[in-house]
Order: C-alpha cells, then sequence, then structure tokens
C-alpha cells in the first residue's frame, strides 16, 4: 500500500492541499509557510515577551501564566518550537503553551533559539540550555519551583528536548522532573526502516527535507566527523539518569522507528516512559488537522501527561 492509502481517512484530505516543503531548494519559502496562526487569547493566561541572555547575546522568550496567581510558586516547563532545526518562531505554538499553562497550572517558557544553517549546531542547543538556566536563575522573580522543573517539544523541538536533557545530565543540571521529546527528531543518520519508508512528496515531513535539515544542522564535516549525542541524541552510549518521558508518534512519521528505540533504550536504562503509537497518522498530524478525533486525543494525552509530572 502506498502512503496515502494507509493515512487513516479523517486525516487524509489535507495532503491534498498541505503545502510541501522544499528546503534545499527554497529555504526561505519553506519558513514562509510554517504560519503564525493568531489564536483567541485565553483570559485566564498572562503572555509577555522579553529577551534573555542566550549563548551568543539576547534572545526572545515568551512566558506564559496563569492570570490570577497567588504568592504561591508554580511548576515551570521550557517548551521548544519545533521546524528541523531550520524552521519556526515561539509565536507558532501560543494556543498550546496557552494550554499548557491552564492544564499543568504551570509558567511556561518558549525560547526564540537560533536557526540552522546560518547558526548551525551548537546554536540552538546552546540557546535551550542557556534558557533553562535562566529559568532556574530567575526561579524567584519568575515565582517557578525549582523541584517541579520539565522540559519539552516537538520535532526539531522535540530532538533539541531530548538533547537538552542529555546536556543537563552531563552538566550536573539544572534539575529536571520530566522531558517530553514529541515525536522527536534525534537521529542524523536515517538509516532506520521509516527513514527509508516515508518519501512521498506529500507527507508533511518526507526523507529529502530531513537529509537537508540535518546536513544545514551539521554544517560541514568530513566522513571521520564525529556527531555528539548532544547533536543527534540517538547517538548517546547512554541514557542512564534521564528524566521520566513521555513521548509519541504516528506509525506513518518518519521519526517512529527512532523513537520506538529511543523508548526502549529509556526502558532499558532504567527510565520511567510512557509511549503513544498512533496508527495512520502522519508527522505533526494532531497540529496540522486538530479537529480530528485521533488528533484530539494524542494532544490530550500529552497536555495531561505534563499536568501530571508537573504536579505529582
Amino acid at each position: 500500500m502506498d502512503f496515502e492509502s494507509r493515512v487513516l481517512p479523517e486525516l487524509r484530505s489535507v495532503l491534498e492541499v498541505f503545502p510541501s516543503f522544499d528546503l534545499e531548494g527554497n529555504l526561505e519559502l519553506s519558513r514562509s509557510l510554517v504560519s503564525n496562526p493568531p489564536i483567541e487569547k485565553s483570559e485566564h493566561v498572562c503572555t509577555t515577551s522579553r529577551m534573555i541572555p542566550g549563548a551568543a547575546g539576547e534572545m526572545l522568550a515568551k512566558i506564559y501564566e496563569p492570570t490570577q496567581r497567588t504568592g504561591a510558586k508554580l511548576p515551570a516547563m521550557l517548551w521548544i518550537h519545533g521546524g528541523g532545526y531550520v524552521m519556526g518562531h515561539p509565536d507558532m505554538d501560543d494556543a498550546l503553551c496557552e494550554r499548557f499553562v491552564q492544564a499543568a497550572k504551570c509558567v511556561v517558557v518558549s525560547v526564540d533559539y537560533r536557526l540552522a544553517p546560518e547558526h548551525p549546531y551548537p546554536a540552538a542547543i546552546n540557546d535551550c540550555y542557556a534558557g533553562l538556566t535562566w529559568m532556574a536563575d530567575e526561579a524567584e522573580s519568575l515565582g517557578i519551583d525549582l523541584d517541579r522543573i520539565a522540559i519539552a517539544g516537538a520535532s526539531g523541538g522535540g530532538g533539541l528536548t531530548a538533547a537538552l536533557a542529555l546536556m543537563a545530565r552531563d552538566k550536573g543540571g539544572p534539575a529536571l522532573i520530566f522531558q517530553m521529546p514529541l515525536y522527536p527528531m534525534i537521529d542524523d543518520r536515517n538509516i532506520t526502516a521509516s527513514s527509508h519508508e516515508i518519501t512521498s512528496d506529500s507527507a508533511t515531513w518526507n526523507r529529502t527535507n530531513n537529509l537537508a535539515a540535518w546536513n544545514m544542522y551539521l554544517g560541514e564535516r568530513t566522513e571521520a566527523s564525529e556527531v555528539s549525542p548532544h547533536a543527534a541524541p540517538s547517538r548517546a552510549e547512554s541514557l542512564a539518569g534521564l528524566p521520566p518521558t513521555y513521548t509519541c508518534v504516528g506509525q506513518l512519521d518518519l521519526f517512529r522507528d527512532e523513537t520506538i528505540e529511543y523508548v526502549a533504550r529509556l526502558a532499558k536504562a532504567g527510565v520511567d516512559v510512557e509511549f503513544r503509537l498512533y496508527p495512520g497518522c502522519f508527522h505533526l498530524f494532531e497540529v496540522i488537522v486538530p479537529q480530528a478525533e485521533v488528533s484530539q486525543r494524542a494532544s490530550k494525552s500529552y497536555v495531561d501527561a505534563i499536568a501530571r509530572a508537573l504536579n505529582p
């Protein structure tokens, strides 16, 4: 069966109108297709934007918190937007971040990390680590409980989430209570069955674009170059010591097999992990077709996971 016929009927119609990315041919056009949809802001969430220290100068951070706050310190989450390391902006996830705030009664910080190819690895992960350490350093002014900090992101943001968990472990902090790398982009080698399987131009993320994005992110390198697990978390020798984890992926997602392998390795390393696989679902299905029943089920599952983790 071809890719399109395997997609769930409730998701299939969007494939005919979804604009395909051509990262190598026209990166700027591809970036313009990642829109920041206007949302009806919740009266229960206050959003502020400020410049904070990044790894190489100031960067934008968006801070989402409950409008009505008492003096109590709240749990917090660093959210990392997706875009294959080469696209995206915090604005694209405003609605989702508001949803996290309301469900988990938490503070969410989302950072505008630098993008490749203008800023290849390690720019993005260093910016994310700077954002995490800023959150911890500013815990008092942000009203954050340092014992309840989580990190999360989707796609390329999921890859940065997994990398950030490794970096925080390897550097000795900040301490994390939970990580949620959703359908993460974590293996630059592109050798799994699913990375060869998802090649259709109608796929929302296919092998051609994945190869191009990794090349842009990793920059100039030779055959002998070693790729750090802080760039491609699948290369980590050990996953021991990582925080409890939630992840999910569609069965028709190019990242299916690297996600499943990551889940299995976490479990073998003694890390508590919850995992959901969604048959008939492609990359970003719950974002692109949010009204579908399977999309609502998937997004509710990961929003609930954050709420449970931050409010044990």
